[in-house]
């Protein structure tokens, strides 16, 4: 089997799944217990917040422990719009966010009366950063612009935006950078970035484990209700192993960030070139690299479902997917591909590759030969 489906979730590294073994079996406590065993677990969480923060270049306070991208997305837009209502309710965000930021702005609008303003990119994918700016008023109170698109992996001009945003003082930037995160740098504090979500299995560590990056100083209505956990932001027990396993993965991956970019952009020039040459295939994207992920390739098969294709390929021992696994099984347009202008035909028809600075060269062309085949087969009996 080859996996190509690393936008999904990512094997844990080795070291991680023991250092969560080891965190489970022997430091067991409540963190927030007096006694010796929970004082032994909250050193443990106390460490994994260093570490954490040390990775993003942050305060160890600017760290939120979440279980997750989506909780975290929620807690920043949700908590934030909530939170300085008084000053405004014109939020700003982009047609092209995962789901657990649009369906959030989509609830504040219809059901709390607040006015979005949905900025839409070009052919390509990307956000004007002057589109963002130009849609701030003075009831503007929260920014969310993702730093990588997950489905088809642009790069978007968020430190442009977080910088420009400094002169308005009274509007947060938040950023989801679930697929950025390990893939290429993002430092929230110089980038002007006020809010930033952050998800463990996306950077080989342990599913329900994430952060939330909450500039010192601000303020979010809270989403859980309880023990006070997490300065108060997010309270529930933590879940001390995911959380030491997270920062472990955290630090492992960004200790080889710049050696995963170059391997990264290598392996995606390699398959791209070779789907190039599939009749049939449309790439989606910019053609210029610098404004792409080194890990995501997306194409459609126009004429195709992508799901009847993404189990073509499993047949033949590829994992690929359609989009975000959170929409997958979906049969409904992408709405990022109809936000780029993409027809009908090409919207329901997405393929998402995503890969591994593990994969190899042979891997690559093996995915590539297999596709062009399973295209072949699928147009002839369609």
């Amino acid at each position: 089997m080859l996996y190509f489906d690393h936008c999904a979730t990512t094997p844990p590294y080795e070291e991680v799944v023991e250092a969560v073994r080891e965190v489970m079996a022997r430091h067991y406590g409540n963190p927030s217990s007096i006694h010796r065993v929970g004082i032994d677990a909250e050193r443990m969480l106390t460490k994994a917040r260093e570490v954490a923060a040390r990775q993003l270049r942050a305060a160890p306070e600017e760290i939120v422990f979440t279980s997750g991208g989506t909780e975290s997305n929620n807690t920043a837009v949700l908590g934030a719009a909530l939170q300085y209502a008084g000053r405004g309710k014109h939020l700003i965000t982009t047609a092209l966010e995962h789901a657990s930021v649009y369906e959030c702005f989509e609830y504040l609008r219809q059901r709390l009366g607040y006015e979005v303003t949905v900025i839409q990119p070009d052919g390509d994918g990307r956000i004007r950063s002057q589109d963002v700016l130009d849609a701030v008023r003075d009831d503007t109170i929260l920014v969310s612009v993702m730093h990588v698109n997950n489905e088809i992996g642009t790069i978007q001009p968020v430190r442009e935006i977080g910088q420009a945003l400094r002169q308005h003082r009274k509007v947060l930037f938040h950023v989801d950078a679930v697929q950025s995160v390990g893939k290429i740098p993002i430092w929230p504090g110089e980038w002007g970035i006020d809010l930033l979500s952050v998800s463990a299995h996306k950077i080989r560590g342990p599913k329900g484990a994430g952060l939330l990056y909450r500039r010192k100083g601000i303020a979010l209505q809270p989403l859980l209700h309880g023990g006070g956990q997490e300065a108060g932001q997010r309270s529930g027990t933590e879940n001390v192993p995911g959380i030491v396993g997270f920062a472990k993965a955290l630090r492992m991956t960004l200790e080889r960030q710049e050696g995963a970019f170059a391997r990264l952009s290598g392996l995606r020039t390699r398959l791209l070139a070779a789907l190039r040459t599939v009749p049939g295939l449309v790439y989606n994207g910019s053609e210029s690299a610098a404004d792409m992920a080194p890990h995501i390739v997306h194409v459609s098969a126009p004429g195709l479902k992508s799901e009847v294709f993404v189990h073509a390929l499993e047949e033949h021992g590829m994992m690929i997917s359609t989009r975000s696994a959170c929409s997958s099984g979906e049969d409904r347009p992408s709405r990022v591909l109809q936000a780029i202008g993409a027809d009908l035909d090409r919207a329901v028809s997405g393929l998402r590759i995503s890969l591994s600075p593990d994969h190899t060269e042979e891997d690559i062309d093996y995915l590539a030969d297999v596709v062009a085949r399973t295209m072949e087969q699928l147009r002839r009996y369609r």
